[in-house]
């Protein structure tokens, strides 16, 4: 058996695989938190460039309005970059982006054929609904490593 059996393409990537497996980024070692009121909820962030530039932002206080009984959002300024895809189902507890500056907090499961950025997930979501309450409400976002 040859070490380096794709000659200097294999030894480049034996080199340089130490490094990318020892690699971390900020969403590796950060935790989003999401604080409404006295709840605070753990974020587990998607890897992606929506998700890096809003970490730059933080912390971050949003006025966040209620819509269709069912989410929470808020403009974001300046824009951030996107990805967009479309999920199907929207979870209770999913954080996306809708267009390039619409922060989008899901409080409810359904079905949806819109486009979205991912950025990430509430952990424990079951009493986001309760939390976020009716109407519009504050909600601030953090980071702590």
């Amino acid at each position: 058996m040859r070490i380096f059996a794709n000659g200097w393409k294999g030894f480049v990537l034996m080199a340089w695989l130490p490094f990318a497996l020892s690699a971390t980024t900020a969403t590796e070692d950060s935790t989003m938190w999401m604080t409404v009121g006295e709840q605070r909820f753990a974020i587990a962030l998607d890897d992606n460039p929506s998700t890096r530039q809003l970490l730059t932002r933080l912390p971050l206080s949003l006025e966040m309005t209620d819509l269709h009984g069912n989410e929470k959002y808020a403009t974001v300024q300046p824009p951030l970059p996107t990805q967009p895809y479309r999920p199907g189902t929207i979870h209770n507890g999913d954080i996306l982006l809708y267009g390039d500056d619409t922060l989008v907090v899901f409080y409810k499961t359904f079905d949806s054929s819109y486009r979205y950025s991912r950025l990430g997930r509430i952990d424990r979501p079951q009493d986001l609904a309760e939390v976020l309450g009716r109407g519009d409400v504050r909600v601030t976002f953090t980071l702590h490593e």
